[in-house]
């Protein structure tokens, strides 16, 4: 099993008011799945994207990502967790300005102290698998939307994580662009990515395979469907 969380609980203090961002969540998820996490504000699907992305820790109960017990583990071990398994791609794309596609895609190879010739190699193909293999040298501004978040979905997966976690990646493309994001997610999906999309929007987790959603800190419905919607 590649995430298993059991009885999971994230609460916060405001002031004299507890609240419960998740109230005992109880998750598996294999390798390979393609899930998607809906709910309303305030559900607390937020707070599982960044229990599960590790950018934060439960208050109680257990989350094991790949054998390893990540919910012990303190913000150094954090963050080698989230370096090497697990591939972020933001709403806002999250890139340097002023820096190509390919020295975007190669940020989290320099973290990992990756040799500059490999590092030139592997961002390469990570740009060749989601189409811009030519727009290496383009910084940000000389790209479209579309164009920018499949730089940013390259450097998501130039580490070979074991998930891709996105966060409304369509949030800030056009129908015609998020279409052309969702048939890649589904691409990647096949070839054999593990896919966790947060999103609000029901066309978007129409492609996936699994939807959960929550409601006040809680699992309401885990769905699985025997096939997603097909990009026309």
């Amino acid at each position: 099993m590649l995430i298993s969380i059991s009885n999971l609980r994230k609460i916060y203090q405001m002031g004299e008011v507890e609240v419960r961002a998740l109230d005992g969540i109880d998750l598996e998820v294999e390798a390979g799945e393609y899930l998607a996490i809906m709910g309303p504000s305030g559900s607390g699907k937020s707070t599982l994207m960044n229990l599960i992305g590790c950018l934060d820790t439960p208050t109680s109960g257990e989350y094991i990502l790949n054998d390893q017990r990540v919910s012990d583990l303190d913000d150094t071990e954090l963050a080698a967790i989230r370096n090497h398994e697990i591939g972020f791609v933001f709403q806002t794309f999250n890139l340097l300005s002023r820096a190509t596609a390919l020295s975007n895609v190669e940020l989290p190879l320099i973290y990992a102290r990756i040799s500059a010739r490999e590092r030139h190699q592997r961002a390469r193909e990570a740009l060749e698998k989601v189409g811009l293999g030519d727009r290496a040298k383009h910084q940000p501004n000389e790209l479209s939307g579309g164009q920018r978040q499949r730089v940013a979905v390259a450097r998501a997966l130039v580490n070979e994580p074991s998930i891709l976690l996105a966060d409304e990646p369509t949030g800030n493309l056009d129908s015609r662009t998020s279409a052309e994001m969702m048939e890649l997610f589904n691409e990647l999906n096949a070839a054999g990515n593990t896919m966790v999309v947060v999103t609000h929007e029901e066309d978007i987790a129409a492609h996936a395979r699994r939807v959960v959603r929550l409601l006040d800190g809680k699992i309401v419905v885990d769905e699985r469907k025997a096939s997603a919607k097909v990009p026309s």
